[in-house]
């Protein structure tokens, strides 16, 4: 068995969060290793990625729950490696409660819209009252200063410019299957809060990480120069190629499609010798790269000409012969199932805490591989309230009748 451990292992963090940005950014830290104690309202059913369909069910999948222990897809990859206890943090007590849970913790992230935390007196500014060495991460759709409306994925998207970024040329805004905006928040905000971390354990003092799912994505969308691109000719949206990099993009074969990246002058002549025409390796309208951004639509056609009449595998054969960058396109179901991936964990098996494994049913794994330090998402994600006379008796040393009269008292 390996002695390795997480490299956060000591740390504990209060998890607050609800939906899939603050829940995923806690699972990256659970899966690094710190203990992650999930706060979950009792009075509406917990986190709200506990109602989302479909469920695992002692049947199998199914879009409706059968029984008390069927538990949600979304709950079973975002609740992974946490601890659950419930907490009504709008009961007057259960301020007391949460502020005695975080002068044992070393982190807080929630993902509340902006002015609640405030509201509900468990804000950054109480919390360092009583920890000053706690770092606490706000995940919010605009910032800490607020926004207009509500933060969701699709908002998200629509506000960063980035729908605007893929189809063709007059095409309706392509919204990312994946949500983006939802996914690319908690990168940055595991970010800021393990350098805050650093930051407290050199100097004593914690602080307020502060994160927008708005600006984190436009900050990605703002990476590459797009007005630059649109000021010289240069169109925003290409669709399936990308013609200031030709040869570059996705093409369809027979029986399905591929992609090219290969952009510089020896991947370039590879591609057109694989094509059959290695007359045109020093063609000038080939030979360099600005010739090729000049003529990319008539390069590319022919490369689409060429794959049209041939099977991916054909395709792809004489692409690896000339040593031209390629890959096929796969489905999501292919992709999640790759060898490799899975065999270095970045995709792993999820488990229902009951029924075990789900044949076919695979989830996140942390795509990060350490030399000395362990990482895991094996420990299946908690019922609600789980852990909570456990986490309050062992934690906080609350005893039996203290936690029976805040549970009747509906504190917890």
């Amino acid at each position: 068995m390996s002695t390795k451990r997480g490299p956060l292992e000591g740390k504990t963090v209060l998890d607050l969060t609800t939906a899939l940005a603050g829940p995923y950014a806690t699972l990256l830290l659970a899966g690094l290793g710190a203990r992650v104690i999930k706060i979950e309202n009792p009075t509406r059913g917990g986190d709200s990625s506990r109602n989302n369909s479909p469920y695992v069910t002692e049947e199998g999948l199914s879009l409706r729950r059968t029984s008390a222990q069927d538990m949600s897809v979304s709950m079973m990859v975002r609740g992974r490696n946490k601890e659950s206890i419930t907490l009504n943090l709008k009961h007057p007590r259960s301020r007391e409660v949460f502020l005695d849970l975080a002068r044992e913790a070393d982190i807080v992230v929630e993902n509340y819209s902006a002015g609640v935390t405030e509201r509900l007196g468990i804000h950054y500014a109480a919390v360092r009252e009583v920890n000053p060495r706690l770092v606490y991460t706000s995940i919010s759709g605009f910032g800490a200063q607020g926004g207009d409306g509500k933060a969701m994925d699709t908002i998200i998207q629509a506000l960063s410019g980035v729908m605007m970024t893929a189809g063709e040329p007059g095409d309706p805004p392509v919204r990312f299957g994946l949500p983006v905006g939802d996914l690319v928040a908690p990168l940055f905000a595991v970010i800021g809060t393990l350098s805050a971390v650093l930051h407290a354990e050199k100097t004593g003092e914690g602080q307020h990480v502060d994160v927008s799912m708005l600006g984190s994505l436009t900050s990605l969308v703002a990476c590459e120069p797009f007005d630059a691109l649109e000021s010289v000719g240069i169109p925003l949206r290409t669709g399936a190629v990308v013609p200031r990099l030709a040869p570059f993009g996705t093409f369809r074969a027979v029986d399905g499609w591929f992609a090219i990246c290969a952009p510089t002058d020896a991947f370039a002549a590879g591609l057109l010798r694989a094509i059959g025409r290695p007359d045109l390796v020093d063609d000038p309208d080939y030979a360099t790269r600005d010739a090729r951004v000049r003529n990319a639509g008539d390069l590319h056609g022919r490369i689409q000409e060429w794959s049209a009449r041939r099977p991916v595998s054909e395709v792809l054969a004489a692409l690896e012969a000339h040593a031209v960058p390629a890959a096929p396109v796969r489905d999501t179901a292919e992709a999640v199932r790759d060898e490799l991936v899975l065999s270095r964990k970045e995709v792993v098996p999820l488990i229902h805490p009951q029924f075990g494994f789900v044949e076919g049913l695979y989830g996140s794994g942390l795509p990060v591989t350490f030399s000395r330090s362990a990482t895991d998402l094996s420990r299946p994600a908690p019922g609600l309230g789980e852990q909570t006379e456990v986490v309050l008796g062992a934690m906080l040393g609350y005893d039996d009748a203290t936690i029976d009269q805040l549970r009747s008292e509906g504190v917890l």
